[in-house]
């Protein structure tokens, strides 16, 4: 005979599937973020299918590298009448989240986030500050963070490195500087990145090693590329996530997302569940 227990459980979970069924998105966001007894059933709902869905995954193969572009925070904050700065804060903690769910769930060894694009420096300076402000509080938290440690993951910055604040270039070594022994895991952390500036870079130094007689421009091939830009050390991504609904990849790995599974996502960054993020993975997979 089943508990109380199990039997509230069970309850909870036929009424929460029937929720999610019926009621649209936006509205989920904001019942979620304002009524706490829906959010307890949405919370036990998505638990269950998560674990559902996980079983599935292990039984193909998971993808090496994952890329995600993070679209979404001001949209998702303004929803919710909140400032727009609050909702960068609740983007990062997504975050930590989605490597959590790489780390330990999925098994993913490469993640590659999109932080901050050369063509993000163009917004309010006000917004720009609170942003580096942000970014530099996190890197040195993940730089510190037990987890980072205990599974050797290594941090890199990827990006134009020279035009960040110097708060986020000492942030940013600082963290590299920590883990560049590490190679488990790697997570990449775009910040004043453009994938096409990566591309003319890398032109740069081929022009100029070809000039000072390093390499012959006969032996210039798609590897030799490869090796010139930020990501030199690493596989191309098997799958780009987009989140927010936007179809679009904003200058983001041109180069090496040539044959990677783009999937996109309808949903604000900060409110991505792991069911959505696991929905990607399963569509790479099939």
């Amino acid at each position: 005979m089943k508990n109380l227990k199990d039997v509230i459980g069970g309850l909870i979970d036929r009424v929460g599937k029937k929720a999610m069924e019926s009621i649209p998105v936006n509205n989920v966001i904001q019942l979620i973020y304002h009524g706490k007894l829906f959010k307890a059933v949405y919370s036990r709902f998505e638990r269950v299918r998560a674990g559902k869905m996980l079983q599935e995954i292990k039984h193909h193969s998971i993808p090496g590298h994952v890329a995600i572009i993070m679209d979404g925070n001001r949209r998702f904050a303004r929803e919710l009448g909140l400032n727009p700065s609050m909702g960068h804060e609740l983007g990062a903690d997504k975050l930590e989240e989605v490597v959590e769910w790489c780390l330990n769930d999925v098994g993913i060894k490469v993640l590659t986030v999109y932080a901050f694009s050369t063509e993000n420096f163009d917004r309010a300076d006000k917004e720009v500050k609170l942003l580096m402000d942000l970014i530099a509080k996190n890197l040195k938290e993940l730089a510190e963070n037990d987890r980072i440690h205990k599974n050797r993951v290594r941090i890199q910055i990827i990006g134009r490195l020279s035009s960040l604040p110097t708060k986020v270039k000492k942030a940013a070594e600082y963290a590299m500087e920590l883990t560049k022994g590490y190679d488990d895991h790697y997570f990449n952390v775009a910040i004043a990145y453009g994938g096409r500036e990566e591309i003319i870079q890398a032109i740069k130094r081929i022009v100029k090693d070809v000039k000072e007689g390093k390499l012959e421009i006969e032996d210039l091939k798609d590897d030799i590329m490869s090796s010139y830009l930020y990501t030199s050390n690493l596989p191309d991504p098997d799958l780009i996530l987009r989140t927010s609904g936007e179809e679009r990849i904003s200058n983001f790995l041109l180069w090496q997302l040539a044959y990677s599974e783009l999937y996109f996502a309808d949903v604000y960054w900060p409110a991505l569940k792991k069911t959505d993020f696991l929905k990607a993975i399963k569509s790479y997979q099939e």
